[in-house]
């Protein structure tokens, strides 16, 4: 799929002279250099590879930021506008495509983004029972327990989600698990990634999602990314009043942190959730820094 939006020369370069499947993120920002992300460093693209000096780096042009998200869209910018008007593109296999530029508001609502700036390429990696440390810290003679995964921006929370699900598959844990997968970036596409015993809703947002998945799908377990905002925290009260588990996840560096986030209120004082999983970069994405119960107390160091 990169090779489908990226410009034929830094695809090229990627692909015959950087580990391209190391590669967790392309920034590309005009009039500025080209960064990867790579496990928890951020170089330059050069045309001979990664480099530290910014004198080697490949430097983007408005153009080329345009151009990636024109082929991003199949040509067709206003087909996708419902996406550019919340700051993303998803392409097939889970690559999400944040963007930067200005956003035209009409009566307090945005109604698109134009003047593209610059654009994140996510690339998604399965990384193979990375959630198996926690694995059976987050379930009891009842079932899964209500979990929320903790991490900062690209600290691995999405990942371990899609893992999660695919182990209980493995393990013939038979629940029938709904992946409400707003942003399309749960299931990557890889064969058997959320396992067989999941129903997937794409595109929908939590409040939808949840009341249409209940209804229809009758799920044991709904498996949710990024809690964002008070509609989110109503669609989880909903949820958990239905008697259907709960896994989710939200940006946080710290449980201290995630004590202060407003909305959260509801959840935190009324222990909805019986296990917080907490995540972070330090020894690359999803390094494990405690599993912690409804009361932050640690249950693994």
């Amino acid at each position: 799929m990169l090779k489908k939006i990226l410009p034929n020369d830094i695809y090229n370069i990627l692909t015959t002279r950087v580990n391209i499947n190391s590669v967790n993120e392309i920034r590309i920002r005009a009039d500025k250099p080209i960064v990867l992300l790579i496990g928890i460093q951020r170089v330059f693209l050069g045309s001979s590879g990664i480099t530290a000096n910014i004198k080697e780096a490949i430097f983007a042009s408005k153009i080329m930021v345009e151009d990636v998200i024109f082929r991003a869209s199949e040509c067709s910018i206003y087909s996708v506008n419902e996406q550019i008007k919340r700051g993303f593109l998803v392409m097939k296999g889970g690559i999400r495509l944040g963007i930067g530029g200005d956003m035209i508001e009409d009566s307090g609502k945005i109604k698109t983004m134009t003047n593209f700036t610059s654009v994140n390429i996510r690339i998604p990696h399965e990384i193979k029972n990375c959630s198996l440390s926690a694995f059976n810290y987050l379930l009891n003679e009842k079932g899964v327990q209500n979990t929320l995964v903790i991490s900062p921006p690209g600290g691995g929370k999405t990942t371990f989600l899609r893992d999660f699900v695919k182990q209980l598959s493995l393990r013939n844990y038979a629940y029938n698990v709904l992946v409400l997968d707003e942003r399309g970036e749960l299931d990557i596409g890889v064969d058997g990634c959320i396992g067989n015993f999941a129903d997937k809703i794409c595109y929908s947002n939590k409040t939808v999602g949840f009341e249409n998945g209940i209804r229809a799908l009758s799920p044991n377990i709904i498996v949710t990314d990024e809690l964002g905002q008070n509609e989110d925290v109503d669609a989880i009260l909903y949820a958990v009043n239905c008697g259907v588990s709960i896994m989710a996840s939200v940006h946080s560096d710290t449980i201290e942190n995630l004590q202060q986030k407003p909305y959260f209120e509801k959840l935190l004082a009324g222990k909805v959730f019986k296990r917080f999983v907490l995540l972070s970069t330090r020894n690359g994405p999803g390094t494990l820094e405690g599993i912690y119960d409804e009361n932050f107390a640690r249950v693994k160091i």
